[in-house]
């Protein structure tokens, strides 16, 4: 008899905080491969839970549903985890530095508000301080 315990949709999108119709769409994508059934019914694993929680760290990275996909089909044509890291590796890789550069762009943009503010600041200072009209 088999031990290994199974999930309905409505315990997986308890334990991931996903929504059925997301599971069902991540199943289109083939984002889920091989979920079983029980009768009609959809019944998830630890691998399904696991895959699962796999593709909403990646999400929560910044990945998009067709970069996990193809994760999903380096692994599926490799059969092999390490080909899949590799990949990954890569796309995190890239990743960073991209995030990199926006936070050089993020901050430059700050330092220029920063001194526009200041600017700002100043002005309402003389203008209170000269009367309403000012300039």
């Amino acid at each position: 008899m088999d031990e290994t315990p199974t999930w309905s949709v409505g315990e997986i999108c308890k334990k991931t905080g996903l929504s059925a119709r997301t599971l069902r769409y991540y199943e289109e994508l083939g984002l889920l491969p091989g979920v079983g059934r029980r009768g009609a019914r959809r019944s998830y694993g630890r691998d399904e839970l696991e895959r699962l929680r796999f593709i909403q760290r990646l999400k929560a990275l910044g990945l998009s549903l067709s970069e996990i996909k193809e994760l999903n089909q380096v692994h599926a044509i490799s059969n092999s985890t390490a080909a899949m890291l590799a990949r990954l590796e890569e796309v995190l890789s890239l990743r960073l530095s991209e995030l990199d550069a926006r936070v050089e762009e993020l901050a430059a943009l700050r330092d220029e508000m920063r001194k526009y503010h200041d600017h700002v600041e100043r002005r309402v200072d003389a203008l209170g301080a000269g009367g309403e009209g000012a300039r």
